[in-house]
Parts: structure tokens; C-alpha cells; sequence
């Protein structure tokens, strides 16, 4: 039986492709991390994203190589090394989040007062 190909992904506007490549709450951090400190080994870059699984970031560092956003690249040596950097697209993406993480650090502490209102 032959393969079908996936369906195309349908986007109503551009936010809505943006965030279906950087949505979650691991891939902006991920891309942060890369941006900020460049080149990075897996066990670094796990470091750097404090409190994501090795199995979540293993599958988020997929989904954005898949989106051409990360590069992964594997040295043939003992013992294997992997580093990930970002692409230009990823570079351009990291661009566009820069003035939402501006938002956030202007309003972070309303955000938590907000947040700890709705919990109580």
C-alpha cells in the first residue's frame, strides 16, 4: 500500500505559523539558550534549559531541526559528539521573539502577581 503524503499544514496568518514552530514551553527556551551562548553540546544545552527532561528536549530539538530552525550535527568521534546551533531561519525567529521576551521582563512581576491571584 502506498505511502500518502501528510496533509499540508493550513495557517490562518503568520502568527499562526510561527507559533505552530516555536509553540510550547520548551522551544523558546531552547532557542534562547542557543542564541544567547551559540554552539551547544546536548548535555550543555540541557543545562542551560533547567528542568526539561532529556526526553522532552531530545523530541523538541527533532521537531525544530525538522523546522530547519536547529542544526544538528553528529562528529564521527569516541565517544560520539553531537553540537546544535541555530540556522539563519532560527536566527531570524530568535529575532522575532526578541521583543516578546522584552515584554515579558517589563511585566513579569504583574504577571506573577496575576498569576498568584487566580490561584488563590
Amino acid at each position: 500500500m502506498p505511502r500518502s503524503k501528510p496533509p499540508e499544514p493550513e495557517y490562518q496568518c503568520g502568527l499562526d505559523a510561527a507559533v505552530d514552530v516555536v509553540g510550547g514551553k520548551w522551544k523558546p527556551l531552547i532557542l534562547w539558550a542557543l542564541s544567547s551562548r551559540g554552539t551547544l553540546r546536548f548535555g550543555e544545552l540541557r543545562r542551560e534549559v533547567a528542568g526539561v527532561s532529556e526526553k522532552v528536549l531530545i523530541q523538541q530539538l527533532r521537531e525544530l531541526e525538522s523546522d530547519r530552525v536547529v542544526h544538528r550535527e553528529v562528529f564521527r568521534e569516541v565517544p560520539p559528539r553531537v553540537e546544535y546551533s541555530l540556522t539563519e531561519l532560527g536566527r531570524a525567529l530568535d529575532t522575532a521573539l526578541e521583543p516578546l521576551g522584552a515584554w515579558g521582563e517589563t511585566y513579569m512581576e504583574q504577571i506573577i502577581a496575576n498569576k498568584k491571584k487566580e490561584s488563590a
